[in-house]
């Protein structure tokens, strides 16, 4: 119903923003990926998604409308409420949800707060198709270099570094030289981590 605000930015804070347009103000849900967009100019144009519940209707803003459609995914998914996929944006930005999707990363997912294993899965199977669909991805290319990956992060598992620390290590050596073996992406990110 409301595809877009255009108005002045009266309040910015991490979780909201409140945009007036001819003398209404309106209160914006965003996520952190919006809130690092948001510049601090007094004109704004933003998407918007507005949800219609019995008991409320609430807007969501975006700076980005790719940022959108991903939200729109998301809250098609049995168990993904507005506020899991905001805490979704949140934690990982548009493009890192579409790769971990595109992908069949589980534990990306599963590593958002208030994600358990069986709605990683849920996530991945309902929007895998779509994803792969709308923004053209080919999901091969991915594939070649994250068996290795997910095996060089098993290893460093094993040997006591914590998921989170080591996945940011081998992304990048992995991005830097796709054609690295498991062994090689484990000495490397030994030496870094």
């Amino acid at each position: 119903m409301i595809n877009h605000l255009k108005g002045k930015l009266v309040e910015k804070n991490p979780t909201y923003l409140v945009v007036e347009c001819n003398g209404v103000g309106y209160f914006l849900n965003i996520s952190l990926h919006t809130f690092s967009l948001v510049k601090d100019e007094e004109n704004i144009q933003i998407y918007t998604h507005l949800q219609v519940r019995e008991d409320s209707h609430t807007l969501f803003g975006f700076m980005e409308k790719s940022e959108r459609e991903i939200f729109r995914l998301l809250i098609s998914v049995s168990g993904i409420g507005s506020s899991t996929a905001r805490t979704m944006l949140s934690s990982l930005t548009p493009q890192q949800i579409k790769e971990a999707i595109a992908n069949g990363d589980v534990p990306s997912i599963q590593a958002i707060k208030g994600i358990g294993s069986k709605t990683a899965q849920r996530v991945i199977l309902d929007l895998k198709d779509k994803i792969l669909k709308v923004y053209e991805m080919d999901e091969v290319s991915h594939i070649s270099n994250n068996t290795g990956k997910e095996e060089a992060l098993s290893a460093l598992e094993v040997l006591g570094f914590t998921r989170r620390q080591s996945e940011k290590v081998v992304d990048k050596i992995v991005k830097e030289d796709t054609s690295l073996s498991v062994e090689d992406i484990i000495k490397q990110a030994l030496k870094n981590l």
